[in-house]
């Protein structure tokens, strides 16, 4: 495929080369590359139940340890609430006052959500500022039909005129009504942050946001920083990063040729959360929390959720401690064939790894060899809840092309769900990812590895999207938590379903984890 004179000008105003893109595109019409599951990880078999005793103990590691490593809290936060809102959306398009009530509507079209939204629309966290602001605009509010009075608070809730939530980056929506104030999602992972990932009584947050959005998000913390530190007797270090454009990827029409735009331009669009990578791999920290902006609770659900990151943070210092240990011992030399079983001991049992045979018959220097790059990887802990049937993935056994066998996070999408048998698998799945891991990128001389060494880039994604009523395919980039961290060292550990409390929908936001009253 040849690039016009401007093509490339333009390829490389963004970072990239027309190399790199070529082989974009070749990715793109090569379409994604299946995962073969063998099985769905279950406890005992790839995922940890830990005992209450066991608990308390790495919780206790992780108390010993922390005021002695450095940690930051990760926490992608680069999407709007617009998807939040989309039932609405398409509610007030397809409404017709004229010929439905609104009863009859959601009877007509069986739509449960909008009957819960109107059910519980009191308890939205942005009620009361939706309901001022109707009065604002209509002096004679109070005197509208019940079917007006709806149809204009969610209008009022999403027109840009109006309060434009739709608009919103979704860490700054009103999340979280309390008796003096409403709380952010934002606001949120600062309070929890002050809980576990706090060193040195210094809480420090990164978050992935939208350039722009830059303004808000550091106007907001300005604006609650002295009241949160004041609250929770702690420090906050918060820093943002943008997704990096030499990042994006190029598009295609559905017969392969390049999508234009009505300028002529070629169409680069951001390339999934797998972009992301550059963000992680910037960071310089011992510890990294991972969890998503909308993944959070009210205040008093905060203790319990803390507790189950420090267990995870505690498995991840001790795992990370005999790894170091090992390390040290091959590099000076003081690993001999027993030594060399034990560390093999220790990747089987901890990692799940399926080396085989083969390494039996290897001589010592070069086990050792293999050893170490078996061992010498970032590490991550992941908390794993049992399945609520949410869409994403989750962590299953899988074989490559060389038949060898891992433990892994696989997103549905890599899923080939028309094959009998690995729908099968993935109907019998017992567990959930939630996105909620701990991470370790450092290595025992206190070097950050290069992330980008341990992708598998195989594990893209492409989907079809929608431009301008014209539909096209799009390219993503290896998910930061399946492809993106496929060839790390991985523990997966069981943790309560009250640790997962995403907002999707605004509905979500009426479910009792998000509800303080």
């Amino acid at each position: 495929m040849k690039f016009t004179d401007k093509d490339s000008t333009q390829i490389r105003e963004i970072g990239l080369t027309p190399e790199a893109v070529t082989r974009q595109i070749d990715m793109i019409k090569k379409g994604v590359s299946y995962t073969n599951l063998v099985k769905a990880a279950t406890v005992g078999d790839g995922i940890l139940r830990l005992s209450e005793e066991t608990q308390n103990r790495y919780v206790s590691v992780f108390e010993d340890h922390r005021n002695h490593l450095s940690m930051v809290k990760f926490v992608p936060a680069s999407g709007a609430a617009t998807r939040m809102f989309k039932f609405l959306f398409q509610f007030l398009k397809s409404f017709d006052p004229e010929r439905d009530t609104i009863n009859a509507y959601i009877n007509k079209h069986k739509h449960s959500g909008l009957a819960i939204f109107f059910a519980g629309l009191e308890k939205l966290p942005f009620f009361e500022d939706v309901v001022h602001r109707l009065h604002e605009i209509f002096s004679d509010f109070n005197a509208f039909s019940y079917d007006k009075k709806r149809v204009e608070f969610i209008k009022t809730m999403l027109d840009e005129n109006r309060l434009n939530y739709s608009s919103f980056p979704k860490g700054l929506l009103p999340f979280h009504r309390y008796k003096q104030h409403v709380a952010t999602a934002f606001e949120e992972h600062l309070f929890e942050a002050a809980l576990y990932a706090m060193s040195n009584k210094t809480a420090h947050l990164h978050f992935t946001i939208s350039p722009d959005h830059n303004k808000i998000f550091d106007d907001e913390f300005k604006y609650i920083e002295e009241d949160v530190e004041k609250q929770t007797k702690t420090k906050f270090s918060v820093s943002f990063s943008n997704q990096k454009k030499f990042t994006d990827t190029i598009t295609l029409t559905l017969d392969h040729a390049l999508y234009r735009e009505p300028d002529g331009k070629l169409l680069f669009r951001a390339s999934g959360h797998g972009a992301l990578l550059e963000n992680l791999n910037a960071l310089d920290y011992d510890i990294i929390f991972i969890k998503n902006i909308d993944n959070v609770t009210v205040s008093k659900h905060h203790e319990e959720l803390a507790w189950y990151k420090k267990v995870l943070g505690g498995v991840l210092i001790e795992i990370q401690r005999k790894a170091f240990d090992f390390l040290k011992a091959i590099d000076q030399g003081d690993v001999d064939e027993e030594t060399a079983d034990r560390i093999l001991e220790f990747l089987t049992d901890t990692f799940n790894l399926d080396i085989g045979d083969a390494l039996s018959a290897l001589p010592l220097k070069d086990k050792i060899a293999f050893l170490k790059n078996r061992l010498d990887r970032p590490i991550r802990v992941g908390g794993i809840v049992k399945n609520e049937k949410e869409p994403g993935g989750g962590p299953f056994w899988v074989q490559d092309n060389n038949g060898n066998r891992s433990l892994q996070i696989v997103e549905f999408a890599q899923i080939n769900l028309k094959d009998d048998i690995q729908n099968t698998i993935v109907k019998n799945a017992t567990h959930f990812n939630p996105t909620d891991f701990v991470c370790g990128i450092k290595n025992y001389k206190g070097e950050v590895f290069n992330l980008k060494d341990f992708v598998d880039e195989e594990a893209y994604f492409v989907t079809v999207k929608s431009r301008f009523d014209t539909e096209i395919k799009v390219l993503e980039r290896p998910g930061l938590w399946n492809g993106g961290m496929a060839h790390w060292n991985s523990v997966f550990v069981e943790v309560p379903i009250i640790t997962f409390n995403p907002v999707k929908t605004v509905n979500d936001l009426l479910k009792a984890p998000h509800q303080h009253l």
